[in-house]
């Protein structure tokens, strides 16, 4: 610890001196993620500490004291305190660990099954402990070291603004691994320990650390760098352990800890390994979280990838998984600090660079620019695939790089409200809200992300016409304009679940509540009204239509719970579980089962099916969002020569401003893809090129840019000017104005506008 303090104290006098620059608080490679397993172990440890202290004082006070019985000590355990109290924390989210004074808020949250994607992104989702309310830019501001470990643009708007990030595709968190091995290894590979150094600072030496502590002295800090990556290369060293050297600082950092960003490159690989790379990436992410960020690369030698495209036909084939590529050495996982010490190539075109020029004589070589020379000399590894930058939810965005990058944030945001799917188990679930779109489609124009996280099995969105018009005073604003003939054919409906409790408890005194039959009309012998919908045995039968106010479990509970009943019948009083809502639903189904507490639970699923209506929400993937503002009937909608109306218009005036040339590149895509019938790729750094795409189109006679000739359903002549128009993936968001709309009489007014209280 002395040496250790004696080495701040001298960095911070370099510092002052200026020989040292201020180190980067916010630099990536200094952080630590706490994941689960640490936080529960942390809560775990204080509450054993508590139970162990709680019975030692019972102890101290009761043996000392004459007794008749044997002090025993079960008796006196409070043997629920653990349990009990990490159920309180992960329920409420509310963290107190009084031995270290730590207490949080929300390090818990409910994973929402809102969508597919709203649930894989909610999963790779990472929270910063900095104050939401403080306005300051640092910690929110995207940061270099960043880079390819947290999604650029998956982050909330507000005040959680760069606090709350998202991991990247590739992106993987180290385990802990055991110190002591690695010690000894470095010690054997020449490095001196510094209990047994008179002078630790020397012009040939470098400083050893460990996990933040001084370790020792090397003379040969290269030949030990290098030697630790070849040992990791060829599976003698784990593969998270990361060195890592500083030449300002004159150390060697050796990292073993947990909540690492780390990353995979290959020694060289090439595209077509991503697909099959990176899905068993993913598929292994879930396996090993525990506290810091690593993603893979491929490893370069000699400018030329590892990777060689028979090791890419081994992988197709299945013959080869992606822990072979990392026992023999072609592909390795980098953090932030290692990722300091590499020369990392984005794409094979700066590695053809390497490979004209590397065999060529120094005469020719010097002549190079310097830039290629650095190439030629220096590149260590390739990125596996540049989209592997974003994040899961920006991935679903076809042509990214051609957006402002606002608009991406903000379609990360809505993605995550999109109705779709949200599994093949979705009508066996009874969940307490549940939103499924009733005709999902994967979209026209997709992205190898989507692929990977199979996206398109479990889609939210519909392939949508639209006409990028003016039509009407009812589309400004980016409102839109909806076809009424594709409404009635299902475009945009939804299906809404709700779901409504109903406990039967039996109580101390023998009695329990009761279902009772439905009640009869006098004169009818007819179910009543109200328990119109009510089966002969008192529950709600499945397929009958509720209105509000009817009954849907007749349920009766006894009077007297406590005393002890006599002889005497209980008697009971109704307290039926009611319909609320106004808009009548239909019966899904009914579960009938027992919990632990001797009590029946009764659960009805209740499902209403909404068209779109004015004030509905949508969304296209590139943040462009609206309401519904006219429904038209399809006689008075514009049409082409081949007689297709849109589903949608929307007014031109949105694309100006927002510069989301990715959803114009989307449409022509969409529209070549429909033609030819094949999916194109709009990928983040690629994709389809406009060119091909313009070539498609007129190979089959439309226009080269996806312009149409629209002739005018209202007065039949033709529009002066060419339309844009073309299938767009449209997003139906779970803000519909059924839910929204509210109103009352008489009450509370707000004093300045005289207007009804907000809610």
């Amino acid at each position: 610890q002395a040496v250790y303090l004696a080495l701040m104290i001298r960095r911070i006098i370099l510092t002052q001196l200026g020989f040292l620059e201020v180190d980067d608080r916010d630099y990536y490679g200094n952080k630590r993620m706490e994941l689960a397993g640490g936080l529960i172990s942390l809560l775990f440890e204080d509450l054993f500490k508590r139970f162990n202290s709680e019975l030692k004082k019972i102890a101290d006070l009761t043996i000392p004291k004459p007794r008749a019985a044997q002090f025993d000590v079960v008796r006196h355990m409070r043997q629920d305190l653990i349990s009990t109290s990490l159920i309180i924390a992960i329920s409420s989210g509310n963290w107190v660990v009084k031995r270290f004074k730590m207490e949080r808020k929300g390090v818990t949250q409910v994973l929402t099954r809102l969508s597919y994607i709203s649930a894989l992104g909610m999963m790779t989702r990472i929270a910063s402990q900095f104050e939401k309310t403080r306005k300051v830019s640092g910690p929110r501001s995207l940061q270099p070291s960043q880079w390819g470990m947290l999604c650029p643009s998956d982050t909330p708007e507000g005040e959680a603004c760069g606090l709350v990030k998202n991991l990247a595709l590739m992106t993987h968190i180290t385990v802990d691994v055991d110190e002591a091995p690695t010690a000894r290894l470095l010690y054997n590979l020449g490095v001196e320990d510094v209990y047994m150094l008179s002078e630790i600072h020397s012009p040939l030496s470098y400083i050893v650390f460990l996990n933040g502590l001084v370790l020792g002295v090397v003379r040969d800090p290269r030949h030990l760098v290098s030697t630790l990556r070849l040992m990791r290369r060829h599976g003698y060293l784990n593969d998270f352990i990361s060195v890592c050297t500083n030449r300002a600082h004159r150390t060697v950092y050796v990292s073993s800890d947990g909540g690492r960003f780390a990353s995979w490159l290959l020694f060289l690989v090439f595209l077509m390994v991503v697909s099959a790379v990176s899905m068993v990436v993913l598929s292994e992410n879930n396996t090993n979280s525990k506290n810091s960020f690593r993603r893979p690369y491929i490893i370069v030698s000699k400018g030329k990838p590892l990777v060689t495209s028979q090791h890419i036909e081994e992988l197709k084939r299945g013959l080869r998984s992606f822990e072979d590529f990392l026992r023999a050495g072609l592909v390795e996982f980098l953090d932030v600090n290692e990722e300091n010490d590499c020369f990392v190539a984005l794409d094979e075109g700066n590695l053809t660079i390497d490979a004209k020029h590397i065999n060529k004589p120094p005469k020719q070589l010097a002549k190079c620019s310097t830039i290629r020379k650095a190439l030629n000399l220096k590149t260590t590894h390739l990125e596996i695939e540049p989209f592997t930058l974003l994040g899961v939810c920006a991935g679903l965005i076809p042509y990214p790089h051609h957006n402002q990058s606002p608009r991406n944030t903000y379609q990360c945001a809505m993605g995550k409200q999109a109705m779709g799917t949200i599994g093949y188990n979705q009508q066996q679930r009874i969940d307490t809200l549940m939103y499924l779109l009733v005709y999902p489609q994967a979209p026209l124009v997709k992205s190898r992300t989507i692929e990977l996280i199979n996206f398109e099995k479990l889609p939210a969105g519909q392939n949508a016409i639209i006409a990028v018009m003016s039509y009407s005073g009812y589309d400004i604003e980016d409102a839109l304009v909806l076809n009424k003939a594709s409404v009635d054919r299902g475009y945009g409906r939804c299906l809404v679940y709700r779901n409504q409790k109903c406990i039967l408890k039996r109580y101390a005194n023998q009695t329990f509540d009761k279902v009772m039959g439905p009640a009869l009309d006098a004169e009818t012998r007819q179910p009543i009204w109200r328990h119109k919908a009510l089966d002969a045995d008192g529950i709600v039968m499945p397929g009958v239509q509720v209105e509000s106010k009817q009954i849907l479990v007749n349920k009766a509970c006894p009077l007297q719970t406590a005393v002890p009943s006599k002889d005497q019948a209980p008697s009971y009083q109704e307290t039926p579980v009611s319909y609320r809502a106004p808009i009548p639903s239909t019966i899904e189904k009914v579960m009938v089962s027992s919990n632990n507490e001797e009590s029946s639970l009764i659960k009805i699923l209740l499902r209403q099916t909404r068209r779109p209506e004015l004030g509905d929400k949508f969304s296209s993937r590139h943040g462009q969002k609206g309401v519904t503002g006219l429904i038209v009937p399809q006689a008075d909608m514009p049409f082409n020569q081949d007689g297709i109306c849109p589903d949608v218009i929307m007014n031109p005036h949105g694309y100006p401003s927002r510069m989301t040339v990715g959803k114009l590149l989307e449409l022509m895509g969409s529209k070549a893809g429909a033609i030819e019938g094949k999916f194109h790729y709009g990928t983040a750094f690629g994709g389809d090129k406009v060119d091909d795409l313009s070539q498609v189109l007129t190979d089959h006679g439309y226009n080269y840019v996806g312009k149409d000739c629209l002739t005018s359903g209202i007065t039949g002549e033709s529009f002066e000017a060419y339309i844009y128009q073309g299938p767009v993936y449209y997003q139906k968001l779970k803000h519909m104005v059924v839910d929204k709309m509210h109103a009352r009489a008489r009450g509370p007014r707000a004093v300045l506008t005289r207007q009804p209280t907000e809610g």
